[in-house]
């Protein structure tokens, strides 16, 4: 079958159409507008193509998937399952990125699931989780003659005197230890300040490498595993030349003790809780409230309504402000722009010293006296938008809000444990926001081991194509970052192409 017959379509403004199309051919259908251009090749053609290829699948498929109508059509022959590219082009959901909607994205949180470095958040540490074989293999790898000493790592920067550790060292048998980067025996009196932060490492043994040690070397790393929860450093000398290497079977961090949460293509996903920045939940924003917007006209006072989101007329509102005036001797009917410096900063941020409130509602709850810091308009602010359940009540707050780049994650939208991974010494936050273009030549030279070659070869395979469909659409200045919203409409229709043609569909 080289056609496509269509008898007898009547959808929308088609008057009984009757045409034979070529197959696997580009077709231009053209015309002016309101002629049925769009009727005949998306509410007749793609429509049945999808409706025909949905019926074909099971009961339990179809559940899933959207019903299209059967269109006004006498008869079609040699229709293909069909896909079509919408002309509605915005994008309103403010977490769709270029990468996102591409998918290209969701091939990035494999690759640096399966292939990334990861790295402690805290202090940049490479961290690798090992098993007891493979410790032994690295270290016995080394030159003959190198000299060893094995530490386990009991202690790590905490404040206290640590007699309890060092004691049960003693009594343990261990002869030294490395106190905040100085060996001490065991036997001496230790003191440490107890409101200092202090690292205590236990010399397990010290070994010179030659033929026949890897019981020995395997029972002292194993013993640094046992009592240092998993971790061990090996103290190496050779040539005169020392240098540490850490070891952790749990993926944790040997200077912080952070722990990493297992490598999951969810983790690296700001859509999911486990990999969103807590803050702002994988926005990147947040909506903080803007002194310039509770204050607009700063040539009012308080009492003519200079601060919008505290009605002067309402009693808890004037008792709070009247407490703050009498603190720092100033009228509340002084226009906002003539009070002192340390006035505005205490009546925007907050007091740092408590003030003495007065509160006289002699209808509903009287009087009554208290002491307590002024919290500030801001924080007061953010306090009731944090704990309304009104809609009313928060569209109105929002109105004192702008939107400003998170301060926990600075704008990258995942929490520090993912952007702690790299691959080629970038994070996926760094290569999303590299230009299409850019991002190609970096994974056409990008550095990977044997291993992470063979685990990531079909993944980045599919990422250059991806890209490579992108820029042969003209989008190469685009970076992977950019929201979607942001878009023009040809280049969101060029998205849609590019994703379309990606997905290497045939005979559609």
């Amino acid at each position: 079958m080289d056609k496509l017959i269509i008898k007898g379509a009547r959808e929308h403004n088609l008057k009984n159409i009757d045409l034979e199309l070529p197959r696997d051919k580009l077709i231009v259908i053209s015309g002016l507008s309101g002629s049925g251009k769009s009727s005949l090749a998306f509410d007749t053609i793609f429509a049945e193509g999808q409706r025909r290829y949905v019926e074909s699948l099971s009961s339990y498929a179809r559940m899933f998937l959207g019903r299209m109508d059967k269109p006004d059509v006498d008869y079609i022959e040699g229709l293909s399952p069909a896909i079509s590219i919408e002309q509605k082009t915005t994008h309103k959901n403010p977490r769709s990125t270029v990468g996102t909607v591409t998918e290209i994205h969701d091939y990035f949180r494999l690759l640096y699931a399966r292939a990334g470095t990861p790295h402690c958040p805290s202090c940049g540490r490479v961290i690798k989780e090992q098993s007891v074989d493979q410790i032994l293999d690295i270290i016995l790898s080394w030159p003959s003659g190198t000299k060893l000493q094995i530490l386990a790592p009991v202690v790590r920067a905490m404040k206290g005197e640590h007699k309890k550790w060092l004691e049960d060292a003693r009594k343990q048998g261990f002869a030294r230890a490395r106190v905040d980067g100085e060996m001490h025996e065991l036997e001496e009196d230790i003191k440490l300040e107890k409101q200092k932060k202090h690292s205590i490492d236990v010399v397990v043994d010290r070994i010179k490498l030659g033929p026949d040690l890897r019981r020995r070397v395997a029972e002292a790393v194993e013993t640094s595993l046992q009592i240092a929860d998993g971790v061990v450093i090996v103290i190496k000398e050779n040539d005169k030349i020392s240098s540490e290497e850490f070891f952790s079977q749990k993926g944790a961090c040997p200077e912080c003790g952070i722990s990493l949460p297992e490598m999951e293509p969810r983790l690296f996903s700001f859509n999911a809780p486990q990999g969103a920045c807590p803050a702002c939940t994988g926005l990147g924003l947040n909506l903080e409230f803007q002194p310039e917007l509770c204050i607009p006209d700063d040539s009012l006072s308080f009492d003519e309504g200079g601060c919008p989101p505290y009605n002067p007329s309402s009693a808890w509102n004037r008792s709070r402000f009247e407490a703050l005036a009498k603190h720092f001797h100033f009228s509340l009917g002084t226009p906002f722009r003539d009070l002192p410096p340390e006035v505005m900063k205490a009546i925007l941020y907050g007091t740092s010293d408590p003030i003495k409130y007065h509160y006289d509602n002699k209808e509903k709850t009287g009087h009554f006296e208290y002491n307590t810091k002024f919290p500030g308009i801001l924080a007061d602010l953010k306090r009731r938008y944090r704990e309304t359940t009104s809609e009313g009540v928060k569209q109105w707050l929002e109105t004192f809000m702008t939107e400003k780049p998170c301060t926990a994650c600075g704008g990258k939208r995942l929490r520090p444990e993912a952007l702690a991974v790299t691959i080629g010494g970038r994070n996926i936050n760094e290569v999303s926001s590299l230009s299409v273009e850019e991002a190609l030549k970096f994974f056409a030279s990008v550095s990977l081991t044997d291993v992470e070659k063979q685990i990531s070869r079909q993944i980045l395979k599919e990422i250059k194509a991806r890209l490579t469909f992108m820029k042969n659409v003209g989008l190469e200045y685009l970076t992977l970052e950019r929201k979607a919203a942001t878009l023009s409409g040809g280049e969101a229709q060029r998205i849609r192409l590019a994703s379309q043609i990606g997905s290497s569909l045939v005979g559609v």
